[in-house]
């Protein structure tokens, strides 16, 4: 799967987990900050990355995701 695949495949997960538009999320968007998520919502969003992708997402990894960035490159980087 290329980058790019992966990207519009979390920019889906991610704006229909958190109820927004697809184009308020770019790549460089902080999931936190920029994209109003909650603890529960990343909670659901590590749920859905997993579920989709393939991957296990450590919980002390968790801290180092801050960015879709974030995301798209730890599911690369695990693939």
């Amino acid at each position: 799967m290329s980058r790019q695949e992966v990207l519009e495949k979390v920019t889906k997960i991610i704006a229909e987990k958190l109820g927004i538009s697809e184009s308020e999320v770019k790549e460089t968007s902080k999931l936190i900050d920029d994209l109003n998520a909650d603890s529960l919502d990343l909670v659901d969003l590590v749920m859905a990355v997993e579920e989709n992708f393939g991957v296990k997402i450590d919980d002390s990894d968790l801290d180092k995701i801050t960015t879709v960035k974030d995301v798209v490159d730890y599911i690369l980087s695990k693939s």
